[in-house]
């Protein structure tokens, strides 16, 4: 077959389509290339192994899980570089898809199950063991991919331009740069050398803080005691370069939600009665006037961002009703159908996994699931059984659509708030039902284990599913072979968090900050010891979404912001705005979009260096090899430092883009 010379993605993959306009991908669906083979496959499953480690660091340490596509991306496209392998575009899409399972399987994993080993330090009877972390990972997933498979076509196909699907949006480019060859990788490579290097200076040996804060500032820790008044921002380079990926537009409104609380809702809580105070949280004791900013946000307005979370998902159900409507529909059609003759006639890049055997797929993991909880979660109770499978199955399946459409428009996945609401309704049900203690604590966080991953490998499938449709590869394809990435990363996450946990541990000093775990710890605790939970705190966040939804502002980027800790929430707009800086210096639009998409190359560098630093330096400690200088790094001196660094890392960032050029054609 003659070779075909791959000039970049056509003019109208990121734009609405105009009356009678067709999108044609890359490769022609009329043709069949290389996709599936030991070679695609291979990588694939040592991509799911290596960035378990990578994804379970980062999102540990920061809260945030990357999508482990854009590195994944990138080696591969450097595999088949080194070979001088061409027309490898294909198989790439098919190594990426598979190794990004481990970035949603882990997600789904350590935003839950570490919660066990927080609760654990204070109820010594509960016990975690692998098979728990493993099969709790393998059933979410599974039911992630048969629940999302039915929405592919509305999300990648017929809402064409209507979404920015920002991470997706980076890993296209990156394997379509790749296939371009010359000058297109140069690039990724310095950010990745330049973000990795940045990062690991800061994880291994404390060569500046990490984080900056005002109370570095004359005055600054009076202020943030007296007033509650602190600003924090996170200095590491893959943080920077997710802000840059998602851009301005929606970090602005999910920093925007980080200012409500901590400069709005923390200073003001101290004000209240101490009546008023336990009245938004009974579980509270003591005077918010004595503690930290930090401790106000954790323990009170923290709660507001998750009733947020919760309520914006359900108004995403209930506006996306049409679409689970049509889906559910579909499958009922195919199901009673005779043959497979009609997809046969569909084109290969619209192909899907027959709907019969989605049908099927779906009961077998339900049931798989259903005696995963009896056996091995409640202990043989069969009502307790039963009410955990019409939790995970009706939780999971309805806020699939709110996944897949935050990833698609945010880039930025808000598994672990909807988890939350889960891990509420979950333990609300069970205690009704006679579940409680730290039998009821194990239930929960499993159950949410379950409906976590789904939800993380619904949003994060949907990015390799638009990949593959800009670039023309199979979709059946991706869908089949993303089941055996399930497995592996599944197996992998239970060990990377046992032994994460050894290494840094999750409670006490210089532990793992699992924000979203501890959140769980911190939500699942009251319920199951009968102190009940902060409703009105919840209830004031539900009533936000619902004001902001009514102003047609997306809730959903704006809970995100009210939840996750301000620190890794600033850098995002900083990312946001330089990626608005560099798009918009020229009166020529072509070189505004080269600047825009070179920046975004260099953004994806940052993620895919810091991240695969971050392994090599938990590696280092785990291993023995301390090489951290702590006085150093929690000193004023290293804070400032810190900020000079990120301004240099800011401004070369900017630099380089601004280095790109029209290409003429």
């Amino acid at each position: 077959m003659e070779e075909e010379k791959i000039t970049g993605l056509p003019e109208n993959a990121s734009r609405e389509l105009r009356e009678g306009e067709e999108y044609k991908p890359l490769l022609s669906p009329d043709k069949n290339y290389p996709e599936v083979n030991v070679r695609s496959v291979s990588w694939g499953l040592i991509m799911a192994v290596l960035f378990s480690a990578a994804a379970a660091y980062l999102g540990l340490k920061i809260g945030q899980v990357f999508e482990a596509a854009i590195p994944i991306a990138i080696i591969a496209v450097g595999l088949s570089s080194a070979s001088k392998r061409k027309g490898a575009l294909g198989e790439n899409v098919i190594i990426q898809s598979i190794g990004a399972s481990s970035g949603v399987i882990v997600a789904g994993a350590i935003f839950t199950l570490p919660a066990l080993y927080i609760l654990q330090a204070k109820y010594p009877e509960i016990t975690v063991n692998f098979m728990q972390v493993f099969l709790s990972s393998l059933l979410g997933g599974v039911l992630g991919i048969l629940f999302l498979i039915p929405f592919r076509k509305y999300f990648v196909s017929d809402m064409h331009g209507k979404y920015p699907f920002p991470e997706a949006t980076a890993t296209t480019q990156v394997l379509v740069s790749g296939e371009k060859g010359g000058d297109q990788a140069k690039p990724l490579i310095m950010a990745g050398i330049i973000g990795g290097l940045y990062d690991f200076l800061v994880a291994s040996f404390g060569a500046w803080a990490e984080t900056f804060t005002t109370r570095v500032l004359p005055f600054g820790e009076q202020i943030a005691d007296k007033t509650k008044l602190v600003f924090k921002n996170n200095v590491g380079a893959a943080v920077l370069g997710l802000g840059y990926i998602v851009g301005l537009k929606y970090s602005a409104i999910i920093v925007a939600g980080s200012a409500l609380i901590w400069f709005v809702i923390v200073p003001v809580l101290p004000l209240l009665s101490d009546q008023v105070i336990h009245f938004l949280n009974p579980a509270f004791s003591g005077q918010l006037s004595s503690v930290a900013p930090e401790v106000i946000f954790r323990e009170f307005a923290r709660h507001i961002g998750i009733g947020g979370i919760a309520m914006a998902g359900i108004i995403g159900i209930i506006r996306s009703w049409g679409i689970i409507k049509s889906a559910v529909g579909l499958a009922s059609k195919e199901f009673k159908s005779k043959g497979n003759s009609v997809s046969e006639e569909v084109k290969r890049t619209q192909r899907d996994i027959s709907m019969k055997i989605i049908s099927i797929g779906v009961v077998i993991a339900l049931l798989a699931t259903f005696i995963f909880f009896y056996i091995g979660v409640v202990e043989f109770n069969l009502l307790h059984a039963i009410v955990g499978i019409l939790v995970v199955g009706i939780i999971a399946f309805l806020f699939t659509t709110v996944a897949a459409n935050a990833i698609a428009i945010v880039g930025t996945n808000p598994v672990s708030g909807m988890t939350l609401m889960t891990l509420i309704l979950a333990s609300v049900i069970m205690v009704a039902v006679g579940l409680k203690g730290t039998s009821g604590m194990i239930a929960a966080l499993v159950i949410g284990g379950v409906v976590c991953t789904a939800l993380s490998m619904a949003g994060g499938f949907i990015t390799d599913l638009k990949i593959g449709y800009w670039i023309g590869t199979t979709p059946a394809k991706q869908e089949t072979w993303k089941f055996l990435g399930t497995l592996v990363s599944a197996a992998t996450v239970g060990g990377v968090i046992m032994i994460l946990n050894k290494t840094y541990g999750f409670t006490g000093e210089n532990a793992l900050v699992a924000p979203q775990a501890n959140a769980m710890a911190a939500v699942i605790e009251p319920l199951m010891s009968g102190a009940g939970a902060p409703w009105y705190l919840y209830a004031i966040g539900a009533v936000i979404a619902i004001v902001l939804t009514i102003f047609k502002v997306p809730a959903l980027a704006f809970a995100l912001g009210m939840f996750i800790p301000m620190e890794l929430n600033a850098p995002l707009l900083i990312g946001g705005i330089i990626s608005w800086y560099v798009s918009t210096r020229s009166k020529d639009k072509a070189l505004n979009t080269a600047r825009l998409e070179r920046g975004t190359l260099l953004a994806s560098g940052f993620i895919a260096g810091g991240a695969l630093m971050g392994v090599v330096s938990a590696g280092l400690r785990f291993g023995g090899i301390d090489l951290m200088n702590a006085e150093w790094a929690e000193s004023n001196g290293a804070q400032w430092l810190g900020l000079v660094m990120y301004g240099a890392v800011i401004g070369y960032l900017i630099w380089d883009s601004m280095r790109a050029k029209v290409e003429k054609k």
